[in-house]
């Protein structure tokens, strides 16, 4: 497997997993920041810019998709992938209309989510030479 250096938000109310995941992500070399709300990841996408994030689809006040949505708002590139314990066609398919990359079920193996962010970093390489590509 390939090291990369992703810049990475972790946005999810449930603290335990918001730690450990963020600990396990920053050994395999991943810039990690961690937030407890929908609400923080939007303030600290106005001000800092990310690679992906990792987002909780339930959580209190601002939801997942709501979250979502105003991410895609704030920075239209950024790749989001959902993370959530309750698994719905609706919600995937609103989801996905709103520009998820991906939607991964708890509890995930830490493995299957760096693949995912990976793959996701690679896609927003690739977007980011199309573009340049197309504007030169």
């Amino acid at each position: 497997m390939m090291p990369i250096k992703a810049k990475v938000m972790i946005a999810d109310d449930e603290e335990r997993l918001r730690i450990t995941l963020g600990r396990r992500l920053t050994t395999r070399g991943l810039d990690v920041t961690t937030l407890a709300s929908g609400q923080e990841a939007i303030e600290k996408l106005m001000s800092d810019s990310f690679d992906v994030v990792l987002l909780d689809l339930r959580m209190p006040g601002m939801s997942g998709l709501e979250t979502l949505a105003r991410i895609k708002e704030v920075d239209p590139s950024v790749e989001v992938i959902l993370l959530t314990g309750h698994a719905s066609v609706d919600a995937a398919t609103e989801a996905t209309k709103l520009g998820v990359y991906d939607y991964l079920l708890k509890p995930c193996p830490v493995e299957e989510i760096i693949l995912r962010i990976e793959s996701a970093c690679e896609r927003r390489r690739e977007r980011g030479k199309m573009t340049r590509r197309q504007n030169a």
